[in-house]
C-alpha cells in the first residue's frame, strides 16, 4: 500500500497517526488480510479527499477519519471475522482459540463453541489422568447404564460398583474422540460462518 502524501503537516500527521493505529488494530491478521484492510481504508481516505475541493485539507482528512471511526472500533468485528476465517481453513487450534476469544462479542453461538472446544481439552486432561491413575480414570458403567467418564477414587469406585469397560483402550479411544469432535466441531464453526 502506497501511504498518501498531504500538503499540510498537520493532515499528513494526523493520517500517519490514524494508520498507525490500523496496523496496530490489524496486527494479529495475516500479511494479506493486512494488506487488504490497509488499501481499503487508504483508498477511502484518498477517494474522500478528493470530494468537496474547497475545502481545507485538514478539515477534509479530520472529516473522513470521524465518519470512518476509531480503528480499534471499526476494525474488531472485521479482524474478529477474519480470524474465524483463518482458523477454520486450518483447523489450527491456536488460531481457533483467538478466534473464539475475539468473536465471543459477536454472539451466545461463539460461546457455545468456545464450551465445545473446552469438551476436548477435559478429554486431554482424562488422558494425562488415565496415565498417572490408572485405576482411578475411565469409562465406568453399573448395570449396563452409562455412570461417568472421569475420574473417581478406587473407594467410591467400589462402593457404587461402578465397572470401567473400555480397560486399556481408554487412551486410544480418547485420542479418536479428540480428533472425530475436533474436526466436526471446526466444520460446524465453519458452516457457522457461511450462514
Amino acid at each position: 500500500m502506497k501511504p498518501i502524501k498531504f500538503e499540510h503537516k498537520t493532515a499528513q500527521k494526523i493520517y500517519d497517526d490514524y494508520m498507525s493505529k490500523v496496523k496496530r488494530a490489524i496486527s494479529s491478521l495475516n500479511r494479506a488480510d493486512r494488506e487488504e484492510i490497509l488499501m481499503e481504508l487508504n483508498s477511502h481516505i484518498y477517494e474522500g479527499m478528493s470530494i468537496n475541493p474547497q475545502k481545507q485539507e485538514v478539515e477534509k482528512l479530520v472529516d473522513i477519519l470521524d465518519n470512518l471511526g476509531t480503528p480499534e472500533e471499526i476494525l474488531k468485528p472485521l479482524v474478529a471475522q477474519k480470524k474465524l476465517e483463518e482458523a477454520t481453513a486450518t483447523f489450527n487450534p491456536f488460531h481457533i482459540v483467538k478466534a473464539l476469544f475475539l468473536n465471543m462479542t459477536n454472539g451466545i453461538v461463539y460461546i457455545f463453541f468456545a464450551l465445545l472446544y473446552l469438551v476436548l481439552f477435559g478429554f486431554v486432561f482424562l488422558i494425562v489422568e488415565k496415565i498417572r491413575n490408572p485405576q482411578e480414570v475411565g469409562l465406568y458403567f453399573k448395570n449396563g447404564n452409562f455412570h461417568l467418564l472421569g475420574t473417581r477414587k478406587q473407594s467410591s469406585l467400589d462402593a457404587l460398583g461402578l465397572t470401567e469397560v473400555l480397560g486399556g483402550w481408554f487412551i486410544p479411544v480418547m485420542v479418536l474422540s479428540i480428533i472425530v469432535f475436533y474436526i466436526l466441531i471446526t466444520l460446524l464453526l465453519r458452516l457457522k460462518k457461511k450462514l
